[in-house]
C-alpha cells in the first residue's frame, strides 16, 4: 500500500561509547509511510540477529500485507517473534535472543503504532514532546503510574529490564498482552519520533524537546544531533533513532522560525478573514431577498385584497 509520502524523515544510529557491536535496527521506508526502531536483546552475536531477523521479517510481511494498520502491524511483529524463536532453537549460540521494538505506519491522517518493550515512540506537537506507547518494565511501568520522576527511572538499576520482548517464545497474532497498538491523528503541523532506549536513557524529554525544536527542515540533522547528544550524556548503549516531520511542522527555536511562523499566522488571518466577509455577504443578500419578498407581499397581497 503505497502512498505520497507528506513527511520528512531523519535517520541515525550508533554504537555508543561503551560498546563493541552496535545491536539496533532501523528500517525506513517514506514512501509506504513504515518506521521502525528495533533493540536486539541477547548478547552480541544474538542481539544482532534478533534486530536483524525483524527487520527482515516485519518488511516483507508489511509489503505483502492487506487490511488495516493494527491488523498489519500485529501480524508483521507476530510474524517475526516466531521466526527469531524458531531461529534460536536452530542454533545455540542464538539461544534465549529476542528483541524490543517500535513499529509505526503513517496514513493518511493518523498514525498507527505497534510497541513491544522499552522502545519508545513520542509525538511533538506545539512545542511539547509527548511520549505515547508504555515501557514494558518494571522500572517504566512505576514511571509511567507516577511512583518515580523521570530522572529516577532514568537511574534505576533495573532499568533495562522488560517483562515483553519479540522473540522468547512463541505468539499467536491475538495474543493478549503481546503488542500495544496506539492509533492517533496525526497532524501536518507535528512531528514524531522512535527511539531505542539508548536515547531515553541519557535524555530527559525536555533534552530532546530542545533539539527537536530546532528543526529547520533537516530531519536527517536532528536525527544526528539527538545521537550526539545520547553520546555525550554518557553513551553507555547504543542508540538509534527515527525523526518523522509532519509538512509544515516547523521548530520553535530554528532559525527564522518566528518570522515564518509570522507569516503563517498572518496568511490564516488573511484566510479567516476572507472566509468571514464572504459569509457575511451571502448573509446580508439573504436577509435582503427575505425583507424584499415580505415587502412584495404586503403590497400585492394588499392589492388582491
Amino acid at each position: 500500500m503505497k502512498t505520497v509520502a507528506a513527511w520528512r524523515a531523519g535517520v541515525a544510529s550508533d554504537t555508543g561509547h561503551q560498546r563493541l557491536e552496535n545491536e539496533d535496527r532501523v528500517y525506513v521506508d517514506e514512501d509506504a509511510g513504515i518506521f521502525l526502531v528495533v533493540d536486539g536483546l541477547g548478547g552480541h552475536a544474538a542481539g544482532e540477529k534478533a534486530a536483524e531477523t525483524a527487520v527482515q521479517e516485519i518488511g516483507q510481511c508489511l509489503a505483502a500485507s492487506q487490511g488495516s494498520p493494527a491488523d498489519r502491524i500485529r501480524e508483521a511483529i507476530t510474524a517475526a517473534n516466531n521466526r527469531i524463536y524458531e531461529l534460536a532453537g536452530q542454533n545455540e549460540e542464538w539461544r534465549g535472543m529476542a528483541c524490543v521494538l517500535t513499529l509505526a505506519i503513517a496514513h493518511d491522517d493518523r498514525v498507527t503504532a505497534g510497541h513491544v518493550g522499552d522502545s519508545r515512540l513520542y509525538l511533538v506537537w506545539n512545542g511539547t514532546v509527548r511520549k505515547l506507547t508504555s515501557d514494558h518494565s518494571p522500572v517504566g511501568e512505576r514511571e509511567d503510574q507516577g511512583e518515580l520522576t523521570e530522572q529516577e527511572a532514568m537511574l534505576h538499576p533495573r532499568r533495562n529490564e522488560v517483562f515483553r520482548d519479540v522473540g522468547s517464545r512463541p505468539r499467536e497474532v491475538g495474543d493478549d498482552h503481546f503488542i500495544e497498538i496506539r492509533s492517533l491523528p496525526f497532524r501536518p503541523d507535528a512531528a514524531f519520533l522512535l527511539c531505542s532506549d539508548g536515547l531515553s536513557d541519557a535524555l530527559t524529554s525536555a533534552e530532546i524537546s530542545s533539539i527537536v525544536e530546532r528543526y529547520d527542515g533537516d530531519a536527517e540533522r536532528v536525527a544526528l544531533e539527538l545521537v550526539d547528544a545520547a553520546n555525550q550524556a554518557h553513551g553507555a548503549d547504543n542508540v538509534s533513532v527515527v525523526f518523522v516531520a509532519g509538512p509544515e511542522f516547523m521548530g520553535a527555536e530554528a532559525p527564522g522560525m518566528g518570522e515564518a511562523r509570522g507569516r503563517h499566522a498572518v496568511t490564516r488571518f488573511r484566510r479567516r478573514s476572507r472566509m468571514r466577509r464572504m459569509l457575511a455577504s451571502r448573509i446580508l443578500w439573504l436577509v435582503t431577498g427575505i425583507l424584499m419578498g415580505m415587502t412584495l407581499w404586503a403590497v400585492f397581497g394588499h392589492v388582491s385584497r
